[in-house]
């Protein structure tokens, strides 16, 4: 009998630890249009997150029936290194990138994103390959892959904490390129009223992803990805691109 319900007792355990496998706490930022806050604040819930990518995770929890609170703050070194840190976390949108890949287990793609090169529209830069960049001054976001890209091909960049500093510094003639994405760095900067930007050089096609703490069960990433996969079946990724 103590037997029997020592059994009961560890098959309880377990089942507990299974129902919190469930539940998961996905962080982002503000990177419009694919995630971002519905009043332009660094700290949202769930319902105060908007963009592609927030609307496809909704989806793709709904269909997988987990659990899935997102939370946007900042900065993105700061979420980036709970969800590498902390089980029940997942981080998004986020590169999918050689030095990340053993890092997190991942879902996706949920979305796609161009890493360029930005000047101002007057600017007489012109770029016949990535490294010519090396000569002017570069601005670029502290903690994102796409700065990194550079920094790891020997490319000088001025990094900030905040993106929007960039293109500060661009109207002031203190940096003379912008790395970023397109279209979520054409959307900061319209958001921050610049518009007489210019693409001088893109280098790199992004797919965005979920990257899931490496505690992750194995059975909860795989039943992410299969209802991704069927939504992308079904069109609904597509009808939700085209709401933005």
């Amino acid at each position: 009998m103590p037997v029997l319900r020592l059994f009961a007792a560890a098959l309880l355990l377990c089942e507990v630890g299974l129902a919190h496998a469930q539940n998961l706490v996905l962080l982002t930022e503000n990177l419009a249009p694919f995630n971002h806050s519905v009043n332009g604040r660094n700290f949202a819930k769930d319902a105060g997150i908007t963009g592609i990518s927030s609307d496809t995770l909704r989806a793709v929890c709904a269909r997988a029936g987990v659990e899935c609170q997102q939370i946007l703050r900042f900065p993105w070194a700061r979420v980036y290194q709970q969800a590498l840190n902390e089980p029940g976390y997942g981080l998004f949108s986020a590169a999918r990138t050689p030095a990340r890949e053993k890092q997190f287990k991942w879902v996706g793609p949920i979305a796609s994103n161009d890493w360029v090169l930005m000047a101002k529209a007057d600017s007489p830069i012109q770029l016949a390959s990535l490294q010519e960049a090396a000569r002017y001054r570069i601005g670029g976001y502290q903690g994102d892959a796409i700065s990194q890209s550079l920094i790891d091909r020997g490319l000088p960049v001025q990094l900030a904490l905040r993106d929007n500093k960039n293109l500060e510094k661009l109207g002031k003639g203190q940096i003379d390129l912008w790395v970023t994405a397109d279209p979520s760095g054409r959307y900061l900067a319209k958001q921050e009223g610049v518009e007489d930007l210019r693409v001088v050089q893109r280098f790199h096609t992004a797919e965005l992803y979920l990257a899931l703490n490496l505690a992750t069960p194995d059975e909860l990433v795989q039943r992410l990805q299969e209802a991704l996969d069927a939504l992308r079946a079904e069109g609904e990724l597509s009808r939700i691109v085209e709401r933005y």
